[in-house]
C-alpha cells in the first residue's frame, strides 16, 4: 500500500481542500450540526477508506441525501434520533454485501454512467461561479437544482452578478491563474511541482491575501467568504461536539423507515460511483461492490454512533483523486486524518482559507470531469449511446443526480427495446487446457450492457500465462460497454501475459492494438480459418 507513497500524499492533500468545504456545506444544507459533516468525513476517509476495495474512491457525507436529512430530523424529533436511523441504515448495507447486491452496480450502461459524470461536472462549475466571485448564500455541497436558499442553480448565478465580492473575486483568480500554470506547465518542469501541488499553493496564497487585505475596503474578504470550522475552547467543548443517538426511537416505524431509506439510496449513489470511478481510474482497476456495500455500512453505523452524517462513495472527491495523481487506498485513509488532526489544531488557520479560492479547485475538477470533446465523442457513437448520455446530463443539471441517473437509465432500456434483440444472453467458458491455459469464451448471440458483470467476473478469474481464445462469429450484437470492457482488460492482460485472439466475421485477430477500431471495421462476406 506504501508503493505509491508519493503519488498519493499530494493528492490526499488536494482530496482534503476539496472535501473541507463539502463536509461543512452538506451539513448546513442538511440542518445538521456542522461538525457532523466533519465526522463523515473523517469516518469516510478513515474507516471506510481502509475496509474498501477501492484503490482510488473516496467516500464522505454526500449531497445526494441532503433533502433526505434536512426531512428526516424534523419528522423523527431532533438530530439524536434521527442518527439511530443512519446506524440501522449501516446495517442494512452490510445486509445488502452479504445478499451480493453489489451486482446492481454493473447494471446501468456506459452511456449513462458518462452521462453522470459529465453532469456532475456542469453541476460543479454552475455551482461554483457564485461561490467563485464571493456569493455564499447557498451553502457548498447543495447540488440539487431547486436550491435550500430558495433559489435554482441558475437564479442563483444572476444574483451574484449584485453580490460580488472583489476581494473573493481577485484572489479565485489568482487561484485558478496558479492551478492552471501548475497543470500545464510547471508539473512537466520538475519533481518538486508533482510533489508539491498546484491547490495547496493556491490555498496557501489565498490565506497570505486574507491576512494581508484585512480590513482593505475594497479587497478585504469577510467571514461570511471563509471556510467556517468549528472551533472548540478546550478538549470538553471539543468532545461537546459529538452527538449520540437515542436508542429509545428505535421502537418508531418511521426511524425503520428513514434507515431503509438511508440504505437504499446510499447504497445505490455508492455503486454509481464505484462504476464511474472505475471508468475514471488510468489503471482500469475493478472495484469489488459487495465489500464497497460492507466498507460502507461499517462506515455509516460508526458514524452514527458518534453524531455524522450518513456517508457514500462521492464523485467529486474520487475524481479530484484520480486526476491528482492517486495510485492507492492510501489516499484517501491520509485525506481523512488530515481532516481529523487539522479540526483539532489548525481549526483558526482553516478558518482564513477563501472559499472563492476553493471554488477555483472544483472548477478544475469539474472541467476535467465535463470536458467538450467528450460530447463530441459521444455524439459521434451513434444515437444508441448518446441519446442516453444526454437525457442524464440534463436530468442531472435540470433535477438531481439519481433522478438524472433514472431518466439516462430509463431511456437506455427503451433503446435496447427498440433495437428489438429478444434472444438470451449467455456467456459459455470452454476449458482446452492440456498443459497450458488454452481457454476459449464463445459470446451470445446479443452482448449488452446487462452483461458487463458475467463478462468481468470471467476475465478477472482467468489464471496467469493463459491463451484466451474469444469466439464471437455468432454474436450479432456487441454493445459498446462490453467493446470498452475488452479495451481495458487489455491492458490487465498485458501484465498477467494473458494472449488474446479474436475470431470474429472481421476476421481472427491476435492482441488488436484497439478493440473499438478493430470493431469498427466493417465485417466480411466470408471468414477464412
Amino acid at each position: 500500500m506504501f508503493k505509491h507513497i508519493k503519488s498519493d500524499i499530494p493528492s490526499s492533500i488536494v482530496v482534503f481542500f476539496v472535501a473541507l468545504p463539502l463536509c461543512l456545506g452538506i451539513a448546513l444544507a442538511s440542518g445538521a450540526p456542522l461538525f457532523s459533516g466533519l465526522i463523515a468525513g473523517i469516518i469516510g476517509g478513515i474507516v471506510v477508506g481502509a475496509m474498501s476495495g477501492s484503490k482510488i474512491g473516496v467516500s464522505g457525507p454526500a449531497a445526494g441525501l441532503a433533502a433526505i436529512v434536512l426531512t428526516a430530523i424534523g419528522t423523527l424529533g431532533g438530530y439524536e434520533n434521527f442518527l439511530v436511523a443512519v446506524v440501522l441504515g449501516g446495517i442494512i448495507q452490510i445486509v445488502f454485501g452479504v445478499l451480493k447486491a453489489g451486482v446492481i452496480g454493473y447494471y446501468f450502461p456506459s452511456s449513462v454512467i458518462k452521462g453522470m459524470l459529465t453532469g456532475i461536472g456542469i453541476i460543479i462549475i454552475l455551482k461554483q461561479i457564485p461561490h467563485f466571485f464571493g456569493y455564499d448564500s447557498d451553502p457548498e455541497g447543495d447540488w440539487a437544482f431547486f436550491q435550500v436558499d430558495g433559489e435554482n442553480t441558475f437564479s442563483e448565478i444572476l444574483n451574484t452578478v449584485n453580490n460580488i465580492s472583489p476581494g473573493a473575486t481577485l484572489i479565485a483568480i489568482i487561484g485558478l491563474a496558479i492551478l492552471l500554470l501548475w497543470d500545464k506547465v510547471l508539473s512537466k518542469k520538475g519533481k518538486i511541482f508533482q510533489l508539491i501541488q498546484g491547490p495547496l499553493v493556491a490555498v496557501v496564497t489565498g490565506i497570505l491575501f486574507y491576512v494581508f487585505t484585512q480590513g482593505h475596503e475594497v479587497l478585504g474578504i469577510s467571514a461570511d467568504h471563509l471556510v467556517k470550522v468549528p472551533v472548540p475552547d478546550d478538549l470538553s467543548s471539543f468532545i461537546g461536539q459529538f452527538s449520540f443517538p437515542n436508542f429509545g426511537a428505535i421502537t418508531n416505524p418511521q426511524v425503520w423507515i428513514t434507515g431503509f431509506t438511508i440504505a437504499l439510496v446510499a447504497s445505490l449513489e455508492t455503486l454509481l460511483c464505484v462504476e464511474a470511478t472505475d471508468k475514471l481510474d488510468p489503471h482500469k482497476n475493478v472495484t469489488p461492490t459487495n465489500r464497497e456495500l460492507l466498507a460502507q455500512g461499517a462506515g455509516n453505523i460508526i458514524s452514527g454512533m458518534i453524531g455524522g452524517l450518513p456517508i457514500t462513495q462521492v464523485i467529486v472527491r474520487s475524481s479530484a483523486n484520480i486526476q491528482s495523481g492517486g495510485r492507492t487506498k492510501l489516499s484517501a485513509i491520509i485525506h481523512g486524518f488530515l481532516l481529523l488532526i487539522s479540526v483539532i489544531l489548525i481549526p483558526t488557520l482553516l478558518n482564513m482559507i477563501p472559499l472563492s479560492v476553493l471554488a477555483a479547485i472544483l472548477f478544475i475538477v469539474g472541467y476535467k470531469l465535463a470536458k467538450p470533446a467528450l460530447f463530441v465523442k459521444m455524439y459521434k457513437l451513434g444515437w444508441k449511446q448518446s441519446i442516453p448520455f444526454f437525457v442524464t446530463v440534463l436530468g442531472i443539471v435540470f433535477t438531481d443526480l439519481l433522478i438524472g441517473i433514472s431518466l439516462g437509465l430509463a431511456v437506455g432500456i427503451i433503446v435496447i427495446l427498440l433495437k428489438n434483440y429478444q434472444n438470451s444472453h449467455f456467456l459459455h467458458i470452454e476449458d482446452k487446457s492440456d498443459g497450458k491455459h488454452k481457454i476459449k469464451m464463445t459470446l451470445a448471440e446479443e452482448v449488452t450492457f446487462i452483461n458487463k458483470g458475467a463478462i468481468l467476473k470471467e476475465l478477472d478469474s482467468l489464471p496467469n500465462d493463459t491463451h484466451l481464445t474469444i469466439d464471437i462469429l455468432k454474436t450479432k450484437y456487441l454493445d459498446y460497454d462490453i467493446i470498452e470492457i475488452l479495451e481495458d482488460f487489455s491492458l490487465k492482460a498485458k501484465e498477467r501475459n494473458i494472449d488474446i485472439k479474436i475470431i470474429s466475421n472481421r476476421g481472427v485477430v491476435e492482441n488488436p492494438p484497439s478493440y473499438i477500431e478493430f470493431f469498427q471495421q466493417p465485417e466480411k462476406t466470408s471468414l477464412s480459418l
